[in-house]
């Protein structure tokens, strides 16, 4: 086992204590070797199938006595659907009623601010689904704060004023540099504190548990957790007059509609918005809606789940907007905007 490097003790702390989450899983877990717990990012039981632990470089497979391997093998025991239901119960505090919404939804928001992602059997009504059943597969996604994910953006685009689209493939690291954007923003190391509304829908930015938030949003920001994300930029614009609003994960008319609503009333809209490339951006219906409400100046393009946070590249808004149009440019392509600053 490699020695812990000083200033990673954070992020195995927080991988122990989504681990103790487990019940007894938690105290095989807590075995394994801490240069993997400070790397790995998703703990996944599945039903019928070892667990694994997924790193941005690997999978492993949890062996019954803690140890981790680069494959299946038979000192891997598989989690069965008692033992699913199980860990399911305890992470809903033995409590599934008082989940039922979020678990309609696809996942909870666990102590400490980690999140589970719930696959199981949909029960539908007219169409919609009430609840599930027969929970077969559960995915832990380790929640790390990265104070000054977001310097990279403040140092190549300054005081952003204005609006400013994350984009990136799951697990890319959209949502570490947008919290840590907020808190930025909220902390008064700029230009004194500015007024941040985030619009947390499902608790993955503030990390509300019970009512207390997990994570460092700055000391002037107001969260709205739990809100849709159209209903939280209505409700930021109405009563909290911010400077800026923030939310995760853009998507659909609806979004679109109040992110407009939210630019017309003066607000500075950063968001993340699910594509992992500038064809992406370009191609996909809903990336070129949010491209169009003319809230967003630039995009920062993640680089992907091999290196969550890194900058890609940042592009203008009304390049991709050419792009997407098919507009024809001499030099042969469309100016891309990367590591060494913007051009």
């Amino acid at each position: 086992m490699r020695a812990v490097r000083t200033g990673h003790s954070h992020s195995i702390q927080r991988f122990d204590q989504a681990a103790s989450l487990l019940g007894k899983l938690g105290g095989v877990l807590k075995k394994i070797p801490s240069d993997i717990k400070e790397e790995t990012q998703e703990i996944r039981l599945r039903t019928g199938r070892p667990v694994t632990l997924c790193t941005h470089r690997r999978t492993w497979f949890l062996t019954g006595a803690g140890a981790l391997l680069p494959q299946d093998s038979e000192l891997c025991p598989i989690t069965d659907s008692a033992q699913m239901q199980e860990v399911f119960q305890g992470l809903c505090s033995y409590s599934v009623y008082s989940h039922e919404q979020e678990i309609r939804e696809g996942y909870l928001v666990l102590r400490g601010g980690h999140r589970a992602g719930i696959c199981g059997t949909a029960s539908l009504h007219q169409g919609a689904i009430q609840s599930l059943r027969d929970i077969s597969s559960i995915c832990i996604r380790i929640a790390r704060e990265k104070p000054g994910a977001a310097d990279e953006i403040f140092r190549r685009l300054g005081h952003l004023e204005t609006g400013l689209l994350i984009a990136g493939a799951p697990a890319s690291g959209k949502t570490t540099v947008l919290r840590d954007l907020a808190r930025q923003l909220a902390s008064g190391g700029r230009e004194g504190y500015r007024r941040v509304a985030v619009v947390d829908q499902r608790g993955e930015l503030g990390n509300v548990f019970q009512g207390v938030p997990g994570n460092d949003l700055g000391i002037s920001s107001d969260l709205l957790s739990g809100y849709p994300k159209a209903e939280g930029i209505q409700q930021a614009v109405r009563v909290l007059s911010p400077e800026y609003i923030i939310c995760d994960e853009l998507g659909g008319e609806e979004d679109a509609r109040a992110v407009e609503a939210g630019m017309f009333s003066g607000v500075t809209m950063i968001a993340t918005l699910h594509a992992g490339s500038r064809s992406e951006l370009c191609r996909r219906p809903v990336c070129r809606r949010m491209l169009e409400t003319g809230a967003f100046g630039y995009v920062v393009l993640l680089e992907g789940r091999q290196e969550p946070g890194k900058i890609s590249g940042i592009l203008k808004v009304g390049d991709l907007l050419d792009e997407a149009a098919g507009a024809y440019f001499p030099d042969g392509g469309m100016r891309r905007y990367r590591a060494g600053g913007v051009a």
